[in-house]
């Protein structure tokens, strides 16, 4: 455990990987700290049609398979376990697992954001199945069949708008009776006839065996239930960076996510990089969240060079 490593990278999935293969190949020996649940919400996904090189789509486990297979070709070591806790006031930087301290020179935080969910236990059963968190991702399976969309802000009426372009009607479930969205973008939705919104209503379950086909809805107001057959479900109510070990050490914004420097993974704590859904609240995709952990693991590799070489 005294040993000082060149790069430990936190989390595991496209972004944490990538960085990982770019390391490794460079010669850095990382370290991934891969968490329990490793892979990240790929292994959550069944289908990915979208990520370049697979024209036929691929698994989400099978893809994040590939990437750490890959990164173990090169030489990346990997604890399955997740870091309790981090010190970034003294270098070597440290990583706590468990009893178990690590120390390195450079620091990449990949650990992701976790999509806000209702709490309903078909929610897990379903997830993947008809349940989605991300209409860009999933939206195509849906062409020519009616689907929801939970949420009020400018997040799910954008993935509202975005799925009429496959579904026959979207119906957009809101607890309130007004949106939180901005008015530009409730005006779009308004003018859409492919959308219906349920005013102060709340999903009291989604049915289905084995794939989504229908929602309960309860009225706030007056109790009632009734039931919505859709065949599919998209979450629209935030996402909650997984940022928790790092608050008080590396620059947050007002909603949790790593601040990094424009066009670059760089934190705030020189030496200390941020890639993937940590820092990307807008695109959260497979694609851009491995770009950004190449970007870390270069920007990373740079740093150690000048670290090392004054």
């Amino acid at each position: 455990m005294n040993q000082v490593r060149e790069v430990i990278i936190v989390g595991s999935g496209p972004a944490g990987l990538t960085s990982a293969i770019y390391t490794a190949r460079a010669g850095l020996g990382p370290l991934v700290i891969e968490g329990v649940a490793a892979g990240g919400q790929l292994m959550l996904t069944t289908e990915i049609e979208n990520f370049p090189g697979f024209p036929e789509g691929i698994l989400g486990p099978d893809l994040m398979s590939g990437f750490r297979e890959q990164a173990l070709r090169f030489g990346t070591e990997f604890i399955t376990a997740d870091a309790d806790r981090v010190d970034l006031t003294a270098r070597p930087f440290s990583v706590h697992v468990g009893d178990d301290v690590y120390r390195a020179n450079a620091l990449i935080v990949s650990t992701g954001a976790t999509a806000r969910m209702l709490g309903l236990p078909a929610e897990q059963r379903l997830l993947g199945h008809g349940v989605s968190t991300c209409a860009t991702c999933d939206g195509f399976f849906f062409r020519d069949m009616p689907i929801a969309v939970v949420g009020g802000g400018d997040s799910a009426v954008e993935e509202a708008l975005f799925l009429t372009r496959f579904a026959t009607k979207v119906t957009l479930v809101h607890r309130r009776k007004e949106l939180r969205a901005s008015k530009i973008m409730q005006d779009r939705l308004f003018a859409n006839p492919k959308v219906e919104v349920r005013w102060n209503s709340t999903v009291e379950d989604v049915t289905g065996d084995g794939r989504v086909e229908a929602l309960v809805l309860r009225d706030v107001e007056t109790g009632t239930t009734e039931t919505l057959e859709v065949s599919g479900v998209f979450l629209a109510i935030g996402h909650t960076p997984n940022t928790s070990i790092f608050e008080g050490l590396v620059r947050l914004d007002d909603t949790g996510y790593i601040v990094t420097a424009p066009g670059s993974t760089r934190t705030s704590v020189p030496g200390v990089f941020a890639a993937g859904d940590v820092q990307d609240h807008l695109y959260r995709q497979a694609i851009t969240a491995a770009g950004s952990g190449c970007m870390a693991a270069i920007e990373a590799e740079h740093y150690l060079d000048d670290l090392h070489n004054g």
